[in-house]
């Protein structure tokens, strides 16, 4: 990994951003932005639980884009129960939209994206349990949408029951100010203006900013406000992992000290 020391990295991305409109690294991909400026700096993408410039995080988004950015993988406790791939899915998964064509007919899929404030159709959500100080994973069939779900709901009452999730998947409030300190202490963060030509995007580095003192109960709010959501991939045959996810408009949201370059 090239190593940068914070100065240094200042320079390189005023650089980057002076030189106008730059061809993406990386089409049609929803993280482009990112990995266009980790190419131009000479960075190797990697899944590291570490910050991908030495000391520093490099974050990217498009302007005006209403996608949503991965911040970590992170499957709930107690991580002894598993509960991905021996609950959520064999209990309350349904038929994959590929069963009997890609993949066998039993196969099953989980994949949902849960928002405190609000369930999904399924009756899923997130609660923030200040007493216990975690986040918690919720089922209500009360909230499920009978007309889209109904043979689901008949099929989960057979597997285990109608009742609340028992035990409660949930991720404590320290563990995952911990998990997302490794990555997300001090950013560069850019925003870059698009354009297509010929079938082909360029960015512009138009905004570069410094956000430094993450902050735990920043990042709590905007789990419980919404900002900051809990998402899961998993069918039968492989687990896609649980993925915390930012709306992008409020990465900044997170910190507690923000400066321009």
């Amino acid at each position: 990994m090239k190593p940068f020391s914070k100065e240094s990295l200042i320079e390189e991305l005023k650089q980057i951003r002076n030189r106008g409109w730059i061809k993406t690294q990386r089409p049609n991909n929803d993280g482009a932005v990112g990995n266009t400026l980790e190419d131009l700096l000479g960075i190797k993408e990697n899944n590291l639980p570490l910050p991908n410039a030495g000391e520093w995080e490099i974050k990217g988004q498009r302007a005006d884009t209403s996608s949503l950015i991965t911040l970590f993988h992170m499957e709930p406790s107690p991580r002894a129960f598993k509960f991905v791939p021996k609950i959520l899915l064999p209990k309350y998964g349904w038929s994959h939209k590929h069963a009997g064509e890609k993949y066998p007919h039993s196969e099953k899929s989980f994949r949902q994206t849960l928002t405190a404030g609000q369930r999904t159709n399924r009756g899923f959500t997130l609660i923030v349990n200040h007493e216990k100080k975690r986040v918690e994973v919720s089922f209500n069939s009360n909230y499920v949408d009978n007309e889209a779900h109904e043979t689901w709901l008949s099929e989960v009452a057979k597997r285990i029951g109608l009742d609340e999730l028992d035990p409660v998947p949930y991720w404590g409030f320290d563990d995952l100010y911990h998990k997302a300190g490794t990555k997300l202490l001090k950013t560069f963060y850019a925003v870059a203006e698009r354009k297509r030509e010929n079938g082909i995007e360029y960015f512009k580095y138009s905004e570069i900013m410094i956000l430094e003192d993450f902050s735990k109960e920043k990042f709590i709010s905007a789990i419980e406000s919404g900002l900051v959501l809990a998402d899961f991939d998993a069918r039968t045959g492989h687990n896609h992992g649980t993925k915390f996810r930012l709306k992008q408009d409020a990465y900044i949201k997170l910190y507690g000290s923000i400066k321009h370059i």
